[in-house]
């Protein structure tokens, strides 16, 4: 239920965003100069952080597209003539302008000030997929930001053609969901420290079962710890003491332990001696030389497949 009222809150929010932006740009500018900027700043805000990806992220564009028409005609339409705003109108334009600009500007830089960048490669290798959680600390990702430190963790699903991340909203059948089943790589050369294959996969949306029955493994390279987990049941093929490489299989997604839908999470932590890996500073993720923030679509490099 809570995902029906992000989405339905998601457009209803856009259409408000186009609302003011329409009446503003229809108004002489002295008249509607800090509507018009709270109309700019609230369709910025929407365009970021709605949760479009639950229907399907071409609508997130789609949005984008209705907001910028909307904006242009405003320069086309007969201006009516109003009287100037109330003081307290203007004020109040100003303070959402300003919150909204200020989340916006977030979104991008974070809080945590400057992270401390890991480089790996994408551990999964066909089709489109989809940052469903990440980003630089608060407050895009707000639900990792109290796991253990886990400020630079992400939630990775794989985007079916149309956009959207499963065949429903909220399917419980786990086939249902474009990521379930993918192979997982090694993004780094290392050494796996933990490998646990047994947990079954929970029936979305549930996850009761909690993080402590989670499929996972746990990668140590020479100055790093890189965690990966709710593999499937029965697909972790690595052991603990096996050297991997990059590009080794290591499993299959899945949607074991505390998790409500089927996903890859991914997090990278420093290596610290006498600390647990977990409790060592967390990593900014870049992968492939990119680093990726909440709700943005990753686009592996192709394969190219030789023919004989």
């Amino acid at each position: 239920m809570f995902i029906y009222v992000l989405l339905l809150l998601t457009f209803a929010l856009a259409l408000l965003s186009i609302f003011l932006v329409f009446v503003a740009s229809g108004r002489m500018l002295r008249h509607s100069w800090s509507l018009l900027l709270a109309g700019l700043s609230f369709g910025l805000f929407i365009y970021l952080y709605g949760t479009w990806i639950y229907l399907t992220v071409e609508a997130k564009w789609g949005f984008g597209i209705v907001f910028l028409l909307t904006l242009l005609s405003g320069f086309f339409r007969r201006k009516k003539k109003t009287t100037a705003p109330r003081h307290w109108r203007v004020g109040a334009n100003l303070f959402f302008f300003a919150l909204f600009t200020t989340l916006s500007i977030l979104y991008f830089t974070g809080t945590t000030g400057k992270a401390r960048a890991i480089e790996l490669a994408f551990p999964l290798k066909t089709g489109r997929y989809f940052v469903l959680q990440g980003g630089k600390g608060l407050p895009t990702n707000l639900f990792h930001y109290s796991l253990r430190g886990a400020v630079y963790a992400m939630d990775i699903v794989k985007l079916k053609p149309n956009g959207s991340r499963a065949n429903a909203i909220f399917s419980k059948r786990l086939e249902d969901y474009e990521i379930f089943g993918d192979t997982l790589y090694s993004p780094c050369n290392g050494r796996i420290v933990k490998a646990i294959g047994e947990d079954p996969d929970n029936i979305p949306p549930d996850m009761i079962r909690g993080p402590h029955n989670t499929n996972q493994v746990l990668i140590e390279t020479a100055n790093s710890y890189v965690f990966l987990a709710h593999l499937k049941q029965g697909s972790v093929i690595v052991k603990e003491g096996d050297v991997v490489k990059q590009g080794d299989p290591l499993g299959c997604v899945g949607n074991s332990g505390f998790s409500s839908e089927p996903h890859l999470h991914i997090q990278a932590h420093m290596k610290v001696p006498g600390e647990p890996w977990f409790r060592s500073p967390p990593r900014y993720i870049h992968f492939n030389g990119r680093g990726y923030l909440l709700y943005e679509v990753i686009r592996p490099k192709r394969v190219e497949m030789i023919q004989k």
